[in-house]
């Protein structure tokens, strides 16, 4: 068996469809040939040519390399990885279920696809060890994972409720046939990952709340946080004011725990809400929000927001040179520049 990494575009436009349609699609634009008929990686190459005239000659070779794996080397029984660009802080994982289909009738660019069943959906990226988070950071858009043994360390993973597990004492690197090598690694969203990773460190727990509070005082609110132990619904207020007397007045609830939250958690808030007079609430999830929740931000988007794990470290990066010193101490962060990098697709 084998692992594989299928990204759902290079915004994860594709996602939904998916998740809700369970399948996976091979979304170059324009390819509508039976792949399953290409006898050869060189045969492909040719009809790759034909297609995409403009591409060079290494683009075809790359991209050749990428729909070969997904029309010839995935089998039924794989394992499909899908890093999130929705909700950047989770991974999906599926198995392929079918064999490659090829729709010719259907709406461009979906006509090729596997039957996948997405058994495991939300699994935070902190479960997931450094080495393995590089690997799903892959540029390209389809690609075999099987650096450092990954494939049975996820499946140990899975047995084990996804939880965190110990590296082996020894990573061996295996060789990378056409078609797998992993090529750049995404180093701003494994930098997130390392930042993810040192603020539960430091401030798991009601420790959470303090760096929230220290967001909020950076961006001017003055603030009262609740003592640690039962809070009947209020982790923090904030307003604007040196004293805290002006408008907007903001009622905060924090969650820290790697569990997403439901919909009593927001309607508990906005009960809270009504009890401390205050205007507006924000509401703090480290492990993010169900369903439940997020049919609820447009109907709620004028009283309350929604900070996941993934919004609280863009406030963090935002607002971090305005942050009180010791905190920064606590979490030091340094700004590089690096060339952006492009996902291969199509």
């Amino acid at each position: 068996m084998a692992l594989w990494l299928n990204r759902a575009g290079r915004h994860g436009e594709y996602e939904q469809k998916f998740l809700a349609e369970g399948r996976i699609y091979l979304t170059w634009e324009g390819l509508n040939r039976d792949l399953g008929k290409v006898g050869t990686p060189q045969a492909l190459r040719d009809v790759l040519a034909e297609v995409y005239p403009q591409h060079s000659q290494a683009k075809l070779i790359q991209n050749a390399g990428q729909i070969w794996s997904f029309s010839h080397r995935m089998k039924p029984g794989d394992w499909v990885a899908l890093p999130s660009k929705l909700k950047r802080v989770v991974i999906h994982i599926g198995e392929i279920k079918g064999p490659y289909v090829h729709d010719p009738d259907a709406d461009d660019p979906y006509y090729h696809h596997r039957d996948v069943n997405w058994f495991a959906t939300d699994i935070p990226r902190s479960s997931f060890d450094k080495d393995l988070l590089m690997s799903f950071g892959a540029a390209t858009t389809i690609c075999g994972i099987k650096r450092n043994d990954a494939e049975k360390r996820i499946r140990a993973m899975a047995k084990n409720g996804w939880k965190p597990m110990p590296s082996p004492p020894s990573l061996i690197e295996h060789a990378e046939e056409e078609g797998e090598a992993e090529g750049p690694t995404d180093l701003e969203q494994l930098g997130r990952d390392e930042i993810a990773k040192l603020i539960m460190q430091k401030y798991k727990g009601h420790g959470m709340a303090v760096l929230v509070e220290e967001l909020l005082r950076a961006q001017g609110y003055a603030t009262y946080k609740s003592p640690e132990g039962p809070d009947k619904g209020v982790d923090i207020l904030a307003a604007p004011g040196p004293l805290g007397f002006g408008q907007p007045r903001i009622c905060v609830q924090v969650k820290s725990g790697d569990a997403q939250v439901d919909r009593p958690t927001l309607d508990q808030l906005i009960g809270t809400m009504q009890n401390v007079q205050a205007d507006q609430g924000l509401l703090v999830s480290w492990g993010g929000f169900k369903v439940s929740v997020e049919k609820e931000r447009a109907h709620h988007f004028f009283r309350v927001r929604l900070w996941d794990q993934d919004a609280l470290i863009d406030e963090l990066l935002e607002h971090y040179d305005r942050l009180d010193e010791d905190l920064r101490a606590e979490l030091p962060l340094k700004r590089i520049w690096t060339v952006a990098l492009q996902e291969e697709e199509g």
